[in-house]
């Protein structure tokens, strides 16, 4: 399965290039004020890394996860190019194994959901650590996955994460990088 993932992910950036264009997430940019001066993020399934950059140019030594190998190389090659050497990519099929605990000041998920990993992200964040998590809301829509298992319920990051203090939440329609008009969950979660 990780190889026909890494494919399919591989294929859609194939005609990427340092100038194309690789935006944070809208929650990232509405709730800034949250984040750390300093310490460790991850941009998890980080695509061509538009969180992991805006992470790296607010100071956070930050890594990118991604299954594309295309993906994780150009967010590599774009980091040296900027001169962000605490900006680092690496291409990986996420498990349960990749996280331990208190690994992380900040973990930023945008787009991405396996639930089978949620338990561990909080698991992962330091004492004061923030996870970002921001994600399509069911149910399916024309302009998502195609899949019902890649969204999330109204209510139900609460349960995900029960050891966290939130302290933003909300649901609505948010404006993708493409101008079209999608439901989407967010939430900012700390542990303390």
């Amino acid at each position: 399965m990780p190889d026909k993932l890494a494919t399919k992910w591989n294929q859609r950036y194939a005609s990427a290039e340092l100038s194309t264009p690789a935006e944070p997430c809208w929650l990232l940019k509405q709730h800034i004020r949250h984040l750390p001066l300093r310490g460790q993020a991850l941009d998890l399934a980080s695509g061509l890394g538009g969180n992991a950059r805006f992470l790296a140019r607010c100071g956070l030594t930050t890594q990118a996860w991604d299954v594309s190998q295309k993906a994780t190389d150009l967010v590599n090659r774009w980091a040296q190019t900027q001169n962000l050497t605490h900006l680092s990519a690496y291409c990986k099929a996420v498990s349960l194994a990749d996280f331990e605990p208190n690994q992380f000041d900040v973990i930023l998920v945008s787009h991405y959901l396996d639930h089978q990993i949620m338990p561990m992200l909080a698991q992962a964040l330091k004492p004061q650590g923030l996870l970002f998590y921001q994600t399509f809301l069911a149910p399916v829509q024309a302009n998502g996955p195609n899949n019902p298992a890649f969204y999330v319920h109204s209510g139900e990051y609460q349960s995900w994460w029960p050891s966290l203090t939130c302290e933003v939440y909300g649901e609505g329609w948010i404006k993708s990088s493409d101008h079209q008009l999608m439901r989407q969950a967010w939430y900012v979660g700390r542990n303390v």
